[in-house]
């Protein structure tokens, strides 16, 4: 029996190039930092402590794993870079302009995902405070009461596409994987959801390049196609309630949902 859906905020709920989304990020968050780090070094420990990430064992929260490579040289000063960020995010980040098309059906679905009372979770890849998820997710006219969790750098110990990434968020919401339905637009991190036992739908609403998305390490990918499941469900994400309302209407066995 389905109990809760995830469904990916970027490019899966809003849609928007993030390219242009993120080249406007840095020059915002160049602002808050430029007393101690150029643009290029500022990026440099950005990307790399949003790569490191993908090495988090569950040992440490995303937000350690992020600072301890950010402020690598500058630990004393960790606490408070960490509080430049968050006034970034506060003071700042609303004010990115960003150019956003909504899905086909995004509110329709939506209202028809409410109704069933299954739980609803924003699964966005955990790189980012919960106050940035909130926000994106605003750009979509959507009200951030209607989700029972958010994953963000705070509250996550993995990020996608590891299958400990969604068996912890079943964790969180008191679920598990089997009566879990993951919504996303990305072929790798979301459909990876299926290694943790989740069905998949696959949205292709957007055409743009999900710049955003943590890619494999070099092991992952020699594990072979298995790192790349085939969805079970694919199509526009207007398509999702049909989904998820037959799947409440058969109440099989979660084994034989496929």
């Amino acid at each position: 029996m389905l109990k809760a859906v995830l469904l990916d905020l970027d490019n899966t709920l809003i849609l928007f190039d993030e390219l242009k989304y993120y080249t406007a990020y840095f020059e915002k968050l160049n602002s808050f930092f430029d007393d101690d780090f150029t643009p290029d070094e500022l990026r440099e420990r950005v990307v790399a402590g949003t790569m490191a990430l993908r090495f988090n064992k569950g040992e440490k929260t995303n937000r350690q794993c992020f600072l301890d490579v950010f402020a690598k040289g500058r630990e004393a000063e960790s606490a408070a870079l960490w509080e430049r960020f968050m006034a970034f995010y506060r003071d700042a980040y609303g004010d990115i302009e960003v150019a956003v098309d909504l899905p086909d059906g995004l509110h329709p679905v939506m209202d028809r995902l409410r109704a069933t009372g299954l739980k609803l979770v924003i699964a966005s890849n955990p790189i980012f405070p919960v106050i940035a998820q909130e926000k994106r997710v605003r750009w979509g006219r959507l009200d951030t009461a209607w989700f029972d969790l958010f994953t963000h750098i705070e509250n996550m110990r993995f990020v996608k596409p590891m299958a400990d990434y969604y068996h912890q968020t079943c964790e969180l919401i008191g679920e598990i994987p089997a009566e879990c339905l993951m919504v996303g637009n990305d072929p790798v991190n979301d459909m990876a959801a299926a290694l943790a036992g989740m069905k998949t739908y696959r949205t292709t609403d957007a055409e743009l390049i999900d710049y955003a998305s943590l890619t494999l390490t070099d092991e992952q990918r020699k594990k072979g196609p298995r790192e790349i499941p085939v969805p079970d469900f694919e199509g526009p994400f207007a398509g999702v309630a049909d989904v998820v309302e037959s799947e409440m209407a058969a109440g099989r066995d979660p084994e034989t949902l496929k």
